[in-house]
């Protein structure tokens, strides 16, 4: 029996796998079992910052796992603490809870935004408008808050409590937010998932400024547009806003689990002991990882992200084949006249791995990605279309 045999047998068949095994990496550049080179376009979906087995993370890892792999939070440990210190400092946020995933991450946004809302406005306040078209985890509650009725059909019945709204339609949001007494409202400024759109500006700025004055709080789903992915540290720095609490997992690990939830003024002290809980938040190797990742996602790192998806977007836009450009940063979506999953195939097949998000091919390299591997990549995608 070979392992794509084994893994049928005996793995949940909740993943359309490609056909592919992968056994090795440095970098962008992954391996197969046959030794096949290919160029990393997805990087776990966005999770390998800064690639595979970066050096400057292995070292931060595994000189941790040499201390300690795991201990309580009744105790306290350096790397939590020094990575918080990190995300307040390099945010302005106040207070953060780490836990495992982005899924979770967003649980317990959404359980803050409750009980903040209960306590300031009423119990009766427990609505949650989120978008059309978002996406924001697998769990019963963030299938709930997924503004797309196709993950909802087989699951039902979901949490209650949350209203959908069209994206970049700021009436029909403050309508939905006022006539179903909403305690918050729940965006991506990028919609991953839902096709790699970003909101648009205007509607972003005027939603916060919303939220201010109706004392509704402002939660920004960062799971995949945080950590450098856009340009920006988060992807709401992009949009001139400060959110009350924000989400955030994916890059922020650089490969192992990790998730986070950043706590503004208004909601840092809405979680008292015991409110909520996570046995692996924190963990001092997933924390130790980070710290290595988020002291070297700066402004010159920023400055190239922007750099590198100048880049895509121009080489791509206008290219036959291709209809549309759209996301931001190194978080890109290419809408294509053949078939997202045929372009995928025949790019794997020529060396390079991308992903797709609804009917878009969809690349999340690594930030620090070589340029000359980037060109590489985008010349073989060209070809593919």
């Amino acid at each position: 029996m070979n392992l794509k045999e084994a893994d049928k047998l005996y793995i949940a068949n909740t993943y359309a796998r490609f056909p592919v095994e992968l056994v090795s990496g440095k970098g962008s550049l992954v391996y197969d079992e046959t030794g096949k080179e290919y160029i990393d376009m997805g990087s776990g979906i966005g999770v390998n910052a800064f690639g595979i087995a970066d050096d400057q993370w292995q070292e931060a890892v595994t000189a941790q796992l040499g201390k300690l792999q795991h201990m309580s939070n009744l105790y306290f440990t350096e790397p939590c603490v020094k990575l918080a210190e990190l995300l307040c400092k390099k945010t302005g946020m106040k207070k953060v809870f780490f836990c495992n995933s982005g899924a979770e991450a967003n649980e317990g946004m959404i359980k803050t935004a409750r009980k903040y809302a209960a306590e300031h406005k009423g119990e009766e306040y427990f609505t949650i408008v989120t978008l059309v078209n978002s996406f924001h985890g697998r769990t019963i509650t963030t299938l709930a808050a997924t503004g797309q009725e196709h993950y909802h059909e087989l699951f039902q019945p979901l949490t209650p409590g949350f209203v959908h709204a069209p994206a970049n339609d700021l009436e029909a949001v403050k309508n939905a937010a006022l006539q179903n007494k909403a305690g918050a409202v729940m965006i991506e400024c990028i919609q991953g998932e839902g096709g790699v759109i970003a909101l648009e500006k205007d509607f972003v700025q005027g939603l916060a400024d919303f939220c201010k004055e109706e004392d509704i709080l402002l939660l920004v789903d960062e799971v995949q547009t945080g950590n450098g992915r856009s340009g920006a540290l988060y992807s709401y720095m992009n949009y001139n806003v400060q959110p009350d609490i924000v989400s955030t997992a994916k890059g922020l690990g650089g490969g192992l689990p990790l998730g986070a939830i950043l706590f503004g003024e208004k909601t840092e002290f809405t979680l008292g002991a015991g409110d909520h809980g996570s046995t692996f938040g924190g963990n001092p190797v997933s924390c130790a990882g980070a710290v290595s990742v988020l002291e070297r996602i700066d402004d010159a790192l920023l400055a190239e992200v922007k750099k590198k998806s100048k880049y895509v977007f121009s080489a791509m836009e206008g290219t036959p084949g291709v209809e549309a450009v759209t996301g931001m940063g190194l978080m890109i979506g290419i809408k294509t006249v053949r078939p997202a999953a045929e372009v995928v195939k025949t790019c794997m097949e020529k060396g390079v791995l991308c992903l797709t998000a609804k009917d878009k091919v969809r690349l999340l390299p690594a930030l620090n990605i070589p340029m000359e591997l980037l060109e590489k990549a985008i010349g073989i995608i060209k070809e593919s279309l």
